[in-house]
């Protein structure tokens, strides 16, 4: 009798789920069609690594805001990290998948297509990363700037004062970068599913259902598009299942993480590499003799971490891929509850949880990192006072006044034209401050309000 249940719940599958066709791209474009040598996936790869906005990211916190520490990791440094790690899980479930790949499609192309969407998992970040998505979010719940958001819809407004880096991260892979709003970056559906951690829109975190969302209102019908190329199950009115290979760039997030942050931890002084490697000696206690011997050879500590790291990021590549395997059912028919790592042995569960609890603790209540990140808000108030209030009095008044106007002159391409809508023009500005790195808006906050260069003063 169950049986015969589970056949009749709708189940996606991977001939459309791997779909190596591209989101915006024009018909009868030769794109790079006609060069050999790289897969639909690595181009889309390609596109992303070489893309303005990903390369921002080398100036954007990751953990400790413009770190003076060269080893201490940037959000560039960390998407490289996680994708690597999404490329080993993706190319042992391709080979697990074997037959049940499309025709045309082997393990390494679904190594490079996970790769891909891990590279661009953080590429929507603001300037402060996390910190900096609660400082937009502040400034458009404050009273004294409601008066911005009067002639929105609810759902504009919301996705304003909920801002989300992912939905960011969405709207630039395909409208901002490359081929601006004609496509973006053009990538294709497999990769741009496995990039949708959250397929809906802000509607469910405003009732309570979802903590995030990866869509603004701008962009749902592309959203409705590729869900509908890649035969994601729609749930709920415009809230689809997520892509299963989701599930892999999550844990190679969750992996690195783990792992880097305690790294760095150590790199700042806020952790002791004995206290490392006593958490994730557990995940080596089968061959920790071996492992040893290993690490001995090891000339400093940094070394010694670096030898510890990878052997520990093995275990936990095998038992997410495994995990992933086991549930691939689940996986498929948009049933599968939690994070990959909760399906794993308890005792990679286990080590991943502790390693977040002692970065939570030690690393992230550093009072270096808590000084930036307060500072943080009034930055970006001032950004989006300045930027704001210019494209609203464009749109609003159909002109501007001398000061807004140089403040639009800054925009550039992004600036709005005097008949768009308020909310687009809004979300051409976000769209500028989001782009920021921490130092340019720090800079520009700085001479906005009234920054005198050194040397220059009465």
């Amino acid at each position: 009798m169950n049986g015969s249940n589970d056949q009749a719940v709708p189940s996606m599958n991977w001939q459309q789920l791997l779909s190596a066709a591209r989101s915006g791209e024009r018909q009868g474009s030769l794109g790079f069609a006609l060069e050999p040598g790289r897969t639909p996936f690595h181009k889309d790869y390609d596109r992303i690594i070489f893309s303005s906005a990903f390369r921002r990211l080398d100036r954007k916190t990751q953990v400790h805001p413009l770190s003076e520490n060269d080893h201490v990791h940037s959000r560039l440094t960390h998407s490289l990290e996680v994708g690597c790690v999404g490329r080993s899980l993706g190319t042992r479930v391709g080979q697990a998948l074997g037959e049940r790949l499309p025709p045309g499609i082997d393990a390494s192309d679904v190594g490079a297509l996970v790769q891909a969407a891990c590279l661009a998992h953080d590429i929507g970040n603001p300037p402060y990363g996390h910190t900096g998505e609660d400082a937009i979010r502040h400034w458009f719940r404050a009273e004294e700037n409601a008066h911005f958001l009067q002639e929105l819809t609810p759902l504009q407004r919301a996705d304003l004062q909920t801002f989300e880096g992912n939905a960011q991260g969405f709207r630039i892979v395909t409208q901002v970068e490359s081929h601006r709003f004609q496509g973006g970056m053009r990538l294709t559906y497999g990769t741009l599913g496995a990039f949708l951690k959250y397929p809906w829109t802000v509607d469910y975190v405003q009732r309570g259902e979802a903590k995030k969302f990866g869509c603004y209102q701008t962009e749902l019908p592309l959203l409705r598009e590729i869900a509908g190329r890649l035969g994601l199950l729609e749930l709920k009115p415009d809230y689809w299942a997520r892509h299963p290979l989701v599930y892999l760039l999550e844990a190679a997030d969750d992996i690195c993480y783990g792992l880097i942050d305690l790294e760095d931890g150590i790199e700042m002084d806020l952790l002791r590499y004995d206290e490392v490697e006593a958490l994730l000696k557990p995940l080596l206690a089968d061959h920790w003799d071996m492992a040893q011997a290993e690490l001995e050879q090891a000339d400093n500590l940094r070394r010694r971490l670096q030898v510890l790291r990878g052997m520990a990021m093995e275990v936990l590549v095998t038992a997410a891929s495994q995990a992933f395997i086991h549930n691939e059912d689940a996986l498929l028919r948009g049933r599968l509850q939690g994070d990959l790592i909760d399906y794993c042995p308890p005792v990679v569960k286990s080590v991943v949880q502790g390693a977040k609890d002692m970065a939570r603790e030690r690393i992230f209540k550093d009072s270096r990192k808590l000084a930036v990140e307060i500072g943080s808000y009034s930055t970006l108030g001032v950004l989006l006072e300045a930027f704001l209030s210019a494209v609203r009095e464009r749109v609003l008044d159909g002109q501007a006044t001398f000061r807004n106007q140089r403040v639009l002159e800054l925009m550039g391409r992004s600036a709005p034209q005097a008949d768009w809508g308020l909310y687009e023009a809004y979300m051409r500005a976000i769209d500028f401050i989001s782009g920021m790195t921490d130092s340019y808006a720090a800079q520009i906050a700085r001479q906005f309000s009234g920054y005198q260069p050194p040397g220059r003063g009465f």
